[in-house]
């Protein structure tokens, strides 16, 4: 139970700086909605789409062969092996994405602002440049100081948003004429968004210079040769991934019925409704970061499955806390997307439970793949993320011409749904664990009962206040069933034990 309380804790800070930022950064959505149409948004959402898509190219895993192989090399050597290949690689993908950049922007519908997708590129190269130093400080436990970097990269983000968005350009609006209005280009428009990001990204940088001043620029051949293998089916994994995670947003603005209008405004609804799921996704990531490297250090203790499976247990009770708080409350969730100006993104609504459990199955795949991990399997990996990934294409392209932005979120619930089960199969096999498969089922389909029974007792009693009353006796129970079933196990967590006694 101390190594579970040790990723706890460290999770509680990658939470802080993940779940805090990511927050903050979810409370621009009614800022950006109450500005923006939802046509406009929609732009927005697909350019950070394509720098979530450009990431996992730059990267190409690097971030997880970097903790596999500290195991066996000297950390030093990885880091300047890694750090060596990840620089030399983004300059040369930025020079070779620089030429094609008008052909990408007609294809993307935003030929008007090509300068949009140049810095994109930028941002994911800086970014790219920070993954390595940030595995250092995860690989050292130090998660204060990735904290304290990530929470004041974001604060600068959303205040140089805020700043030119709302100030100046709120200023520019009314013809005042002072030094505010001044200050903004209405050319610039929603690049005010990407501008500020960039900002951040090299203020993120600078701030890591303290984890660079040990880098040599050199790489150990044999220990590259090694990487090259490892990495190599990570890459297709991430890939695979994102098109999972974003290439809806492109199907839409290609496949959609109508014009290119209204395909805009329906990635934008749907760009709006997916971050209400944002508390499953922050809760995933914060718990990424920390997992990972804890998973590899445990690889050797002869109690690791057990220690995996109940780590699985604490997840999937928490996706379905966050699940419920979600879908429970969704009268009061909604209003986060601007609706009182852009009542439209209410047409997206009943996606939301959908794409919520989706994401629950795609947090229980992450914690499921850390088999092929450890046993230098990743090539498995690869092949069930392509499998995915050609379920998301063919649900999409088949269903977006009839059922539009529904369609997209019942692809993203069957591609994360069959990925993982295909990885529990697969993983049973080659490195058994003993997953409560039979009791995690039973909690995630209690879930999913209960948000049922809350929306026939909604359409009974249409009163917010008892539908919320409700919700909140609903959340309450489950987490004391849920209590009384795991009274052994939780009893073990202190900030719990003396609730449970």
């Amino acid at each position: 139970m101390s190594n579970i309380k040790k990723l706890a804790g460290q999770t509680i800070w990658y939470g802080m700086s993940s779940i805090f930022g990511r927050f903050l950064n979810y409370l621009l959505t009614p800022v950006l909605t109450l500005i923006y149409g939802s046509s406009q948004y929609g732009d927005i959402s697909i350019l950070f789409a394509l720098a979530a898509f450009l990431n996992i190219i730059f990267t190409y895993g690097m971030e997880t062969a970097y903790f596999r192989f500290n195991k066996d090399n000297p950390e030093q050597t990885v880091f300047n092996t890694g750090q060596t290949l990840l620089l030399s690689t983004t300059l040369l993908f930025t020079a070779l994405l620089w030429l094609p950049l008008p052909e990408i922007s007609r294809w993307m519908k935003m030929e008007d602002h090509p300068e949009y997708l140049s810095w994109v590129l930028w941002i994911v190269a800086l970014d790219t440049i920070a993954v390595l130093p940030f595995s250092r400080l995860r690989y050292e436990g130090r998660p204060i100081r990735f904290a304290t970097i990530k929470i004041l990269s974001i604060f600068l983000n959303i205040g140089l948003v805020l700043f030119f968005l709302v100030l100046c350009k709120g200023e520019y609006d009314k013809g005042s004429g002072n030094i505010w209005s001044v200050l903004y280009d209405p050319q610039i428009d929603i690049g005010y968004v990407f501008l500020a990001n960039l900002a951040a990204s090299a203020f993120t940088v600078l701030m890591l210079s303290r984890e660079f001043f040990g880098f040599r620029p050199r790489i150990d051949w044999p220990l590259l040769r090694n990487i090259a293998i490892y990495s190599a089916p990570l890459l297709i994994v991430g890939f695979g991934g994102m098109i999972n995670e974003t290439i809806d947003r492109f199907m839409i603005v290609n496949h959609f019925t109508g014009t290119v209008e209204q395909a805009k405004s329906a990635n934008g609804i749907y760009s709006a409704n997916y971050k209400l799921a944002v508390l499953i996704v922050l809760f995933i990531q914060a718990f990424r970061m920390g997992a990972e490297p804890f998973f590899f250090r445990q690889a050797s203790d002869p109690n690791a499955p057990k220690t995996y499976a109940r780590i699985m247990k604490f997840f999937v009770i928490t996706c379905c806390v966050c699940f419920l708080a979600v879908t429970l409350f969704l009268d009061i969730w909604k209003h986060f997307m601007g609706i009182r100006n852009h009542p439209e993104y209410l047409q997206g609504l009943m996606i939301v439970p959908v794409l919520m459990l989706a994401k629950i199955f795609l947090g229980v795949y992450y914690n499921l793949s850390i088999w092929y991990k450890l046993t230098n399997k990743t090539l498995t990996g690869a092949y069930i993320t392509i499998a995915g990934a050609l379920i998301t294409i063919l649900v999409n392209y088949i269903f977006i011409p009839v059922a539009g932005f529904i369609a997209c979120a019942w692809a993203t619930f069957f591609c994360y749904g069959f990925m993982m089960v295909a990885s529990y199969r697969l993983g049973q096999k080659h490195f058994r664990i003993p997953y409560a498969w039979k009791k995690l089922t039973a909690y995630v389909v209690i879930s999913v009962l209960l948000f049922l029974v809350h929306q026939l007792f909604r359409s009974y009693a249409p009163n917010l206040w008892w539908t919320h009353a409700f919700a909140v006796f609903e959340l309450l129970a489950f987490m004391v069933f849920v209590g009384k079933i795991e009274k052994r196990e939780l009893a073990g967590i202190p900030l719990l034990s003396k609730l449970i006694r």
